[in-house]
């Protein structure tokens, strides 16, 4: 299994930056595409954005432009900077690998004036 820890979340004002990260333990990271999902209050999680194995990405429809993911398999590590943040960014984020049935704590992040 791939056990995720998310970190870097934060409160910042509207248009403003977060740079979130994940660091994953097992062997199989390298071999997993990964997934950054977003829980907001009363709804329900989503994936934001997705990176294979190979570096191949895919995102949200309200994300693209604004939010980019990435990955250091070499750190078990992969990445999403968030900019121009809005306040409907507000959620719980988290990381978990396709290979994987386990969700880490998630990090809170928070945009708001």
């Amino acid at each position: 299994q791939v056990q995720p820890v998310e970190s870097g979340g934060g409160w910042v004002q509207p248009g403003g930056s977060l740079s979130l990260s994940c660091v994953a333990s097992g062997r199989a990271f390298r071999f997993s595409a990964m997934g950054w999902y977003r829980q907001a209050p009363e709804k329900q999680r989503e994936l934001v954005a997705r990176i294979t194995s190979g570096g191949t990405s895919e995102y949200l429809d309200s994300v693209k432009g604004r939010f980019t993911i990435s990955r250091d398999n070499a750190k078990n590590t992969v990445y999403l900077q968030m900019n121009s943040l809005k306040p409907e960014d507000t959620a719980v984020y988290y990381c978990k690998a396709d290979l994987s049935v386990v969700w880490g704590q998630g990090t809170q992040v928070t945009v708001s004036s």
